[in-house]
């Protein structure tokens, strides 16, 4: 096959980086996991933090066998699958090599593309920049809205709508507007104890 068969096959995907770190932000906070983010992504948020990340052309092609031995040379068995937007791709055999060698899998996602893989957890996170795909409600373990106007809310709330009834609802303030934001996420949370905040815990922390 060719490169461009084996990327649209899931076998090989672009790389932008991968490493061991802490999770910061949901659910999932605190705990040991090796990130994998994949380049490419064509949702385009103007407060994007990690927009090198966008074209996917830029980066690496890895074998799924590569990106599972960088992952085994840590003693965490969680993965991060991150991006860009990782829905891009078809994530079936990553993630089926991965379960076969013991790893707890997470998706972090706009669910901007029809789902693929099998995940312990999935984090949906939409995005106002291009519509969710409609497989994602279904699947989708926690939703995570990152709040940056005001009017980010009444968005959170028409997302909160259309998931299952046991997905974990989180607010997240946009780090350069969180000043800004955190009182009112307060206050709404206070009045909507449904919903958590989610904090990202780990730059405060200044841990990568």
């Amino acid at each position: 096959m060719t490169t461009q068969e084996l990327v649209a096959s899931g076998l090989q995907l672009p790389l932008m980086e991968a490493f061991y770190t802490i999770q910061g932000e949901g659910r999932f906070s605190g705990h040991a996991a090796y990130f994998i983010r994949l380049g490419g992504c064509d949702v385009g948020c103007v407060w994007c933090d990690v927009k090198e990340s966008w074209e996917a052309g830029k980066w690496p092609i890895v074998s799924i066998e590569e990106l599972v031995a960088g992952a085994l040379s840590y003693p965490g068995r969680l993965v991060v699958i991150t991006g860009g937007e990782p829905l891009l791709y078809n994530l079936d055999p990553l993630t089926q090599l991965l379960k076969s060698n013991g790893f707890a899998i997470h998706l972090e996602t706009s669910g901007a593309h029809s789902f693929s893989g099998q995940f312990d957890w999935v984090c949906f996170s939409p995005k106002k920049f291009k519509k969710p795909h409609l497989s994602i409600y279904e699947v989708a373990n926690e939703l995570k809205v990152v709040v940056y106007h005001a009017s980010d809310l009444s968005f959170a709330e028409e997302h909160a709508a259309q998931v299952q009834e046991n997905c974990d609802l989180r607010l997240q303030p946009e780090w350069s507007k969180a000043s800004e934001r955190l009182p009112e996420l307060i206050d709404y949370i206070k009045n909507n104890p449904n919903w958590k905040i989610s904090l990202q815990t780990h730059k405060f922390m200044n841990i990568p």
